[in-house]
């Protein structure tokens, strides 16, 4: 398959080394030259280094970099923002946006093909996977003005695009220039990391770093790791027709989820036709000719898989490399910077957030800490100082089909921390939309200070988990509750009333005997 540019004027073959230094840029068409021009400006010239200090500095420019200064900057803060590779990060050029772009293709050809159970006769589907990934590139590019250094240098805050490295707890070296601060903000991110399993670099493989830069479809295509990018691309690429064969070491795919929502999953992953292997360890890859073979060991049977391609969704690794922390005394592991719950690191004038400084890597997570950290750095005296990390409820999803959307704690999470619980399930084969739209395999589980009507958590599995689930993540940040999700009326027919059965079970658990034996009581004297 195709990794490199297709043939290229001359205007683009001036710019190859920029595809060379960011493998995301590739192929270098009109869309990727567009997204560049906006993320990595080739001509950029960084300004000039100020005399007084910023208010705040900021290293890295995805989603928590861009929140932190856009918002310090709105508030009259001096700002300075770099960025060393691509404005926007992982989630503009590498995650969340180019995925869903094809995960809403794959959904499309999907469709098609199912169709004829809601008698519809279209014909057979093929998929121009090569449209499909010009699609992606031609909306991410659309996007990225958003993310910009040009829109960023509009709201007044100074962009440099480079290595930053801390020469002093006071200043930072970017291009040979030094920026004093007042305040700095860590929000580098992290990328995608390998296994060290035998023979895979030799072999090659994919990551989300440089899997939207194909431009061919591989026939046959092994995900390692059953995580929700593993899960989420490998049903995607079936979608387009690829025999796909997707690998876990853990006996369940989504292993952070809960059970039964990671079984409607994978159920729904098999009918795709994609063979998973869950308790597989990946003892070692080799090439044969152009075809990788893969040695995989399970329930102690070794068993042989040849792929064309490799794509490899097994953890992330923390960017901290040319930074110098240790010379200013930020500690970090192999997990990322370490951070107080007012995200400040243990030099008092250093804060971190975004993937750098999380368990929780989501782009929303990462607003969330952002404006954290503009809380608490810029106002830590003030009335707005000290917001908690700690005091966030976070929710999650993952796009396959069905979706897999949670908020809050799962049920083992709370009897680890001694919090009794009752639990309410619904199935959506009990919601009449959910019946009517073809989407009735799935389920709500929400967890319930048990006692009290009090929401501690939810999953919810369904086609739009993602679009439904902050309903429930409201009921618990406003203290609603159950009694909240039942009194809300809900349109008839559609998938969220899940949460209005939800607090309809509930109701019927407070009705205890007493009161039974009173509105009982009512009826005889009504008559």
């Amino acid at each position: 398959m195709t990794l490199r540019p297709p043939t290229q004027t001359r205007k683009e073959q001036k710019m190859d080394p920029l595809v060379s230094e960011i493998p995301a840029l590739a192929p270098f068409d009109e869309h990727n030259r567009s997204l560049a021009d906006h993320v990595h400006p080739p001509a950029w010239k960084n300004p000039e280094a100020p005399s007084t200090p910023y208010h705040l500095v900021v290293i890295g420019a995805g989603t928590a970099g861009l929140v932190t200064a856009a918002g310090a900057a709105g508030l009259g803060a001096r700002v300075a923002l770099v960025e060393r590779s691509l404005m926007g990060g992982d989630c503009l050029n590498v995650g969340c946006v180019p995925s869903k772009a094809l995960i809403r293709s794959a959904r499309a050809a999907f469709d098609a093909r199912e169709a004829t159970k809601f008698g519809v006769e279209v014909g057979d589907v093929s998929v121009d996977f090569g449209a499909v990934m010009e699609r992606m590139r031609r909306l991410r590019s659309g996007i990225a003005p958003h993310d910009s250094a040009a829109r960023f240098r509009d709201l007044g805050i100074d962009v440099f695009i480079g290595q930053a490295t801390f020469a002093t707890s006071e200043a930072v070296e970017v291009d040979g220039k030094l920026l004093p601060f007042k305040k700095a903000v860590i929000a580098t991110g992290a990328r995608a990391a390998a296994p060290p399993i035998p023979g895979l670099a030799e072999a090659g493989y994919v990551t989300n770093e440089t899997l939207f830069s194909l431009t061919e479809l591989p026939k046959r295509l092994a995900v390692v790791g059953a995580g929700p990018i593993g899960c989420e691309m490998a049903q995607s690429f079936a979608r387009f027709g690829a025999e796909v064969h997707l690998i876990e070491m853990a006996p369940q795919i989504l292993v952070r989820e809960d059970k039964d929502a990671a079984e409607i999953v994978a159920n729904a992953l098999v009918r795709d036709g994609i063979r998973v292997h869950t308790s597989a360890a990946l003892q070692g890859v080799s090439r044969r000719g152009a075809e990788k073979v893969l040695e995989l060991e399970v329930d102690g049977e070794l068993r042989e898989l040849v792929v064309d391609e490799i794509l490899v969704g097994v953890g992330r690794k923390p960017n901290v490399d040319g930074l110098g922390l240790e010379q200013v005394g930020v500690e970090h592991d192999r997990t990322g910077v370490l951070v107080d719950d007012f995200m400040r690191t243990k030099n008092p004038r250093i804060f971190a957030a975004g993937d750098i400084a999380s368990v929780h890597k989501f782009t929303h997570t990462a607003d969330a800490q952002a404006r954290i950290v503009i809380q608490n750095a810029l106002f830590a005296v003030g009335p707005l100082g000290r917001a908690k990390y700690s005091a966030l409820t976070i929710p999650w999803v993952t796009y396959t089909d069905p979706e897999v959307a949670h908020v809050g704690l799962y049920e083992g999470d709370a009897a680890e921390r001694g919090i009794a619980v009752d639990t309410f399930e619904l199935a959506l084969g009990d919601v009449d939309r959910a019946i009517l739209d073809g989407d009735d395999e799935g389920l709500l589980k929400v967890h319930v200070k048990k006692g009290t009507g009090e929401i501690v958590g939810a999953t919810l599995v369904a086609r739009h988990a993602g679009e439904m689930i902050s309903e429930v993540g409201l009921a618990m940040t406003s203290g609603a509750g159950m009694k909240g999700l039942a009194g809300t009326i809900h349109p008839y027919p559609t998938q969220a009333e899940v949460f209005r059965k939800a607090g309809d079970a509930f109701n019927r658990t407070r009705l205890t005997p007493t009161a039974k034996r009173f509105l009982d009581l009512m009826l005889k004297i009504n008559g």
